[in-house]
């Protein structure tokens, strides 16, 4: 079992910057896929960033190549989310998932846990 509480969201400008943070616990983040997913209103959920259990592969949607930044810290049990130039699509409630495999997968389905999500505001 592993659990997961986002923090970090809020209300920001188009062109601003918002880090995310994903704490877990029950179990290391070390030897799973971790993602960030997100979910505007009247949306599915889709797709934003995973990282590999090593940390040295990272996989992002086209919609936010160049400005989103996903990393991990083992030590901390920790994911992050580093946005910016946000603009008002990036709007939603975004949500941390962990994925016990080797392998990233983009679709929510593959993933087994989930945060509470964190709401991300982009006013224009």
């Amino acid at each position: 079992q592993v659990q997961l509480v986002e923090s970090g969201g809020g209300l920001v400008q188009t062109g601003g910057s918002l880090r995310l943070s994903c704490a877990a616990s029950g179990r290391s983040i070390s030897s799973v896929v971790m993602a960030w997913f997100r979910q505007a209103p009247g949306k599915e959920r889709e797709f934003v960033a995973t990282i590999s259990w090593r940390a040295d592969s990272t996989n992002y949607a086209d919609s936010v190549k160049g400005r989103f930044t996903i990393s991990k810290d083992n030590a901390k049990n920790t994911v992050y989310l580093q946005m910016s130039n946000l603009k008002p699509d990036d709007t939603g409630d975004y949500y941390c998932a962990a994925r016990e495999s080797y392998f990233q997968r983009t679709a929510p389905g593959a993933y087994s846990y989930w945060g509470q999500g964190t709401q991300v505001t982009v006013s224009s």
